[in-house]
C-alpha cells in the first residue's frame, strides 16, 4: 500500500501558515488532503478560518504537539488511518500545521519512532514560513525561531510586500540553513509544485550540499501565554478598531500574534481578524449560519500580556441598555 505523504507546515507566530494552508486546500491540484492543526490556546480559531475544504480536519488544542506528554499526535495519525482503511474518508496527502511555538524536532521524530506510522506515512518535507517584517527580531529573541528554520526543506518568505527586500535577512537565513531554497509567498500564493514531492527525508539526498547540514534543538524559551476573549454581543466596527489601536499602542512589542472571528453589529457576515505585533488585517468571511451562535472570539498570544487590561477594553464595548 502506498504510504501517505506528509507535509509539515511550521514557522513562528504570525508567519502566515493558515493563509498558505487555505491556498493549498483551495488550489486545483487534484489531491485529497487531510489536515492536522495544532492551536496555541483554548479555541481552534484556525479551524473556523479554514472551513470544510479539507477531507478531514483534526484539531489538537491546548499545548504544542512537541511538548505534549500525551500521545495526542500519534492518536490523531492512527485515527486518520483507521478512517481511511474503513472507507470513511479518503485522502492522498496529510498536512500538519504546527503552532508557531512548536519545535519541529519531536514532531518529525514521531514518524520514525512508531512502527505503524513509519510504514503508513512518509514525511515528504518541512516547510518553514518566515515573516520578513519581524523575522530578525523574532530570531534575536527566540532561539526557537532559528530552530524552525534549521529544520526546513523549503523556506517560504512571507510579507515581503510589506517589508520589502532584505539582503541581510536572506543571508542570515542561508547561514542557518544552507540547504533549503528560499521562495517568496505573497498572501499564501505560491506554485504548489515547489511544496509537494520535496522528498526531504529520502535516504539519498537529491541535492549535493556544499556545507554540512545541522539540526537545531531549541533550549528553554521565553514564557509565552495566550488569552482568549469571548463576547456574545455585537461589536461596532469603529469601536473595535479604536480598541485595538489603543492596545497596540500600549503593548504591541509584547503581543506576538492575535487572531479571531468577530460578530459585527448590523453585519450578516463574520469578520476574520488576525495580526502580528503592529500589523493586522481583517477580511469579511461567509454569512453567519442560521443556527450558528453569533459571538466574537479573539485569541491573543504574547509575552506577559496584561490580561485585565485586554478584557476590560473589550468589555467596555458591550452595548448599554
Amino acid at each position: 500500500m502506498q504510504p501517505v505523504a506528509v507535509t509539515l507546515l511550521t514557522g513562528f507566530l504570525g508567519a502566515g501558515k493558515t493563509t498558505l494552508l487555505r491556498h493549498i486546500l483551495e488550489a486545483d491540484h487534484g489531491q485529497k488532503i487531510a489536515v492536522i492543526e495544532n492551536e496555541f490556546g483554548e479555541v481552534p480559531i484556525d479551524n473556523a478560518i479554514i472551513g470544510d475544504r479539507a477531507t478531514q480536519i483534526t484539531t489538537l488544542s491546548n499545548g504544542c504537539i512537541c511538548c505534549s506528554r500525551s500521545n495526542e499526535l500519534e492518536d490523531a495519525l492512527l485515527d486518520l488511518l483507521d478512517k481511511r482503511d474503513s472507507g470513511e474518508i479518503d485522502f492522498d496527502r496529510l498536512v500538519i500545521e504546527c503552532t508557531g511555538m512548536a519545535d519541529p524536532g519531536p514532531i518529525i521524530q514521531t514518524f520514525f519512532a512508531h512502527e505503524t506510522l513509519c510504514e503508513r506515512y512518509v514525511l515528504d518535507g518541512v516547510l518553514t514560513l518566515v515573516d520578513a517584517a519581524h523575522a530578525e527580531q523574532q530570531m534575536d529573541q527566540f532561539t526557537l525561531a532559528q530552530s524552525q528554520i534549521g529544520y526546513a526543506d523549503r523556506i517560504l518568505l512571507t510579507k515581503t510586500d510589506v517589508a520589502g527586500e532584505n539582503d541581510a535577512l536572506l543571508a542570515r537565513l542561508a547561514r542557518i540553513n544552507a540547504r533549503a531554497p528560499i521562495y517568496t509567498v505573497i498572501h499564501g500564493d505560491i506554485d504548489l509544485s515547489l511544496l509537494f514531492n520535496v522528498q526531504g527525508f529520502m535516504l539519498e539526498e537529491r541535492i549535493v550540499e556544499k556545507t554540512p547540514r545541522f539540526r537545531f534543538i531549541a533550549p528553554a524559551q521565553n514564557e509565552v501565554e495566550s488569552i482568549v476573549v469571548n463576547l456574545d454581543y455585537p461589536l461596532a466596527l469603529d469601536a473595535v478598531s479604536r480598541t485595538m489601536e489603543g492596545l497596540l499602542l500600549d503593548f504591541a512589542d509584547r503581543l506576538l500574534r492575535y487572531k479571531g472571528m468577530l460578530f459585527i453589529e448590523g453585519e450578516p457576515r463574520r469578520l476574520l481578524f488576525q495580526g502580528v505585533q503592529r500589523l493586522y488585517s481583517a477580511d469579511w468571511d461567509r454569512e453567519w449560519a442560521q443556527d450558528e451562535p453569533r459571538q466574537s472570539t479573539i485569541v491573543f498570544i504574547g509575552l506577559q500580556l496584561p490580561e485585565e487590561q485586554i478584557r476590560a477594553a473589550f468589555a467596555a464595548l458591550e452595548p448599554k441598555g
